[in-house]
């Protein structure tokens, strides 16, 4: 029996257990829970066993985690407070003066106003779900002094405090998030234009963002991206299994992770002893090629980081997201949609019907890449964002730094700019 063909058999094989005995709570359950999870996740994975041994396996990882220099990037922290009181973390990073125009005297950048320009945007990162703020690690690496940045922690993720509804036994929902993006932005760029950018959770973020607050979209947003996301339709994603098995996992999912969100201490030990299954696990889902190990362990730290009972929160509000509407708002700026045409969580046929609402987008699907095609692909993304930023400044009329104008891909020709879909090289 194939890897798929057993895991679909563990899925209906406890979904059946669970039917009949109707007791979720007990421990034996919750275990067997565990492995429904990790059984549907890794349907299709391939894991290294027999010719590296776990202890060396271990010394791999750790050795990785103390040489990667990936999410060390930091910027001035601030924090935000959300309408619940939740404290949400965020840093800033200014734009560098002299980046502005090298032929320009010193103080262009605070008369550019008096010249007749308009001032630079302000970009907002938004990550995505089980990530946080370091997941633009690269983007932050190639834009740092170029622009003016803010990368924000999601509630309950990285540094931002716990959600306080959550706390109270509030589900999570895309729209409270939209809300607390309103927050960060109230406190971080209060005036002045933005250019919104969000992967996955964050891209969703956004859209609620834009369905709540039409009129400050208007007024204020001159561009976004969206990467690896989706507008709705999440519930029918089979996350690359046989369709008996994705029918077995919607059905379970939500309360097994409920469960499990009760047994944090059993879950996070689980996570320890099986770091090998997850660690292919997580591979399977961030990425569609080979990539440099270092930045697959940089993936692995990051989504180990959030709380099983976080996971649980926020799961349910993917199956509930439906922003296809919120869409209208964002008609006619101009826009970036990006996505890994291997991504099994948000496929990209999800990022093909955004592009087709948003006729005046660009649309790019890169061969081969998965759901986390910012670390997979960095340089292309680097040069695709780049380049919204730039046409974004152009048609207000803002400044631009040389090395960002170099950064840039060149926009593609012609009026219909949604369907052209560029291949993995920047």
């Amino acid at each position: 029996m194939t890897d798929s063909g057993k895991a679909t058999g563990a899925i209906e094989a406890v979904a059946e257990a669970a039917a009949a005995s109707g007791r979720w709570q007990r421990a034996g359950i919750v275990g067997a829970a565990i492995g429904v999870v990790a059984a549907g996740a890794a349907a299709g994975v391939a894991l290294e066993r027999a010719t590296v041994g776990r202890g060396m396996r271990r010394r791999a990882r750790l050795a990785l985690d103390l040489a990667g220099p990936y999410g060390s990037l930091r910027g001035t922290p601030g924090r935000a407070t959300a309408e619940d009181g939740t404290e949400i973390y965020y840093e800033v990073e200014e734009a560098d003066a002299s980046a502005i125009d090298a032929a320009a005297p010193p103080r262009r950048w605070q008369i550019f106003r008096r010249a007749g320009q308009a001032a630079p945007p302000t970009v907002v990162f938004c990550h995505g779900y089980c990530l946080n703020q370091d997941s633009w690690h690269f983007q932050r690496a190639a834009l740092r002094g170029a622009i003016r940045a803010v990368y924000w922690d999601q509630r309950s993720h990285g540094r931002s405090g716990r959600g306080r509804d959550q706390e109270g036994g509030e589900p999570a929902t895309i729209d409270q998030l939209g809300r607390d993006l309103k927050a960060v932005i109230d406190a971080a760029a209060p005036e002045g234009p933005l250019v919104l950018v969000g992967h996955s959770m964050g891209g969703m973020t956004i859209m609620a963002f834009a369905d709540q607050f039409p009129d400050l979209v208007d007024a204020r947003v001159q561009g976004f991206a969206f990467v690896g996301t989706s507008s709705g339709r999440l519930a029918s994603v089979t996350l690359g299994l046989p369709a008996a098995g994705a029918r077995a996992l919607r059905a379970l999912a939500p309360g097994v992770l409920r469960i499990l969100g009760t047994q944090v201490d059993l879950v996070e030990r689980g996570r320890r002893a099986t770091a090998d299954l997850f660690a292919g696990i997580i591979k399977r889902y961030s990425f569609g090629s080979d990539v440099d190990p270092g930045v697959a362990r940089f993936a692995e730290r990051m989504i180990e980081s959030t709380p099983i009972d976080v996971v649980a929160e926020f799961y349910p509000a993917f199956t509930e997201h439906e922003k296809s509407q919120a869409l209208e708002v964002l008609d006619g700026l101009p826009g970036l949609v990006l996505a890994g045409d291997k991504d099994l969580l948000t496929p990209s046929e999800h990022s093909r019907a955004i592009a087709e609402a948003l006729p005046d987008t660009e649309l790019v699907v890169v061969p081969g890449a998965g759901h986390l095609v910012m670390l997979e692909h960095p340089e292309l993304v680097n040069a695709h964002l780049a380049a919204l930023l730039t046409e974004a400044a152009d048609a207000s009329r803002a400044p631009v730094p040389p090395a960002l104008r170099e950064l840039a891909v060149p926009p593609p020709a012609g009026p219909d700019r949604a369907d052209r879909v560029v291949s993995g090289g920047a």
